[in-house]
């Protein structure tokens, strides 16, 4: 069974934040968990949230343990763009953007094999 979690609107560009995702992606929710607690980064905030958030929902519709979780998908999307003006050299204005992102994540349980 998969479970979903869904944060929008974080105030870090997707070039930024896909780096990170990159490592706990596939892994144990436990793992991945404790990795980002330890990233120096304050990006990385965002992404436990968000993985503590798809756990918690697991936790609460059928009662799964964090340790029996894996981290099936992770993506982390493009949201709006807010464009502004600067002053640039010799009168000019250069376009600046605030890139946002969307993160979602998707976990399913392990396949725990029963020994009878």
């Amino acid at each position: 069974m998969q479970f979903k979690a869904i944060a929008r609107y974080i105030k870090y560009s997707p070039y930024k934040l896909r780096p990170i995702v990159d490592v706990v992606r596939g892994k144990n929710v436990q793992y991945a968990l404790d990795w980002l607690s330890v990233y120096p980064a304050e990006k990385s905030i965002p992404i436990k949230k968000a993985i503590e958030s798809a756990a918690a929902n697991a936790k609460n519709l059928s009662q799964i343990a964090v340790t029996d979780l894996k981290v099936a998908e992770i993506r982390i999307d493009g949201g709006p763009t807010h464009k502004y003006f600067k002053p640039s050299a010799m009168g000019r204005s250069s376009i600046q953007r605030r890139r946002l992102s969307h993160i979602l994540v998707v976990l399913e349980q392990i396949n725990i094999v029963s020994t009878k």
